[in-house]
């Protein structure tokens, strides 16, 4: 009897070893979105997506960019030291993709804990708190003052010195970042790789 008991707390141990491998193994296969963005003359740019914070935001981007939506727009207005802001079909800050999403930032009534810092991935939108669309900008420098006030909603993981450079290049015609389109780089595509 007493052999009977070692051996189904022997099983009973096992169990839970391998249960608690198993969810942590689920935990570490749950892999945020990785997106590639590519830019002709520059180069690639690689980054992740947090749908975590902003769910909405990931979603609505990777269905553009799965669509190819984004093939071939451009940046549009460029401040270097600050961001490349891009993602528009008029090519001059007006236009969108069909519709609009909520912005989910914390002045909007939604937590998310993602800073504007270097090489974060936030939405454009206008005045309105609901009006993102397609556009899009990569932070440039820590812009931590944006937090709050943008649905941040990934970070460059390679290819931040693409970003660096296209902000010391850009060819901008008024203290707004506005840059001409013959001037603007763009984008050949953006496609999800995980």
């Amino acid at each position: 009897m007493k052999r009977i008991t070692q051996i189904l707390v022997a099983v009973s141990v096992l169990g839970l070893v391998l249960t608690g491998c198993s969810e942590k193994d689920n935990k570490d296969n749950k892999q945020n979105p990785e997106i590639e963005i590519t830019i002709k003359d520059y180069g690639t740019i690689k980054a992740e997506l947090e749908p975590e914070q902003a769910p909405i935001t990931v979603e609505n981007f990777i269905s553009l960019a799965e669509d190819g939506f984004y093939d071939g727009l451009t940046f549009h207005r460029i401040i270097d030291g600050f961001m490349m802001q891009g993602g528009d079909p008029l090519g001059n800050g007006t236009g969108g993709s069909e519709k609009t999403i909520k912005g989910e930032f914390s002045q909007n009534g939604v937590d998310n804990k993602i800073s504007h810092k270097k090489g974060t991935l936030s939405m454009a939108r206008s005045q309105a708190p609901d009006s993102a669309s397609s556009q899009f900008f990569i932070v440039d420098e820590d812009s931590t003052y944006l937090d709050g006030q943008y649905a941040a909603f990934g970070h460059v993981t390679e290819g931040i010195e693409i970003v660096d450079k296209i902000c010391s290049d850009a060819k901008v015609v008024d203290g707004n970042g506005t840059v001409l389109p013959e001037n603007q780089p763009v984008i050949e595509s953006i496609k999800v790789v995980k």
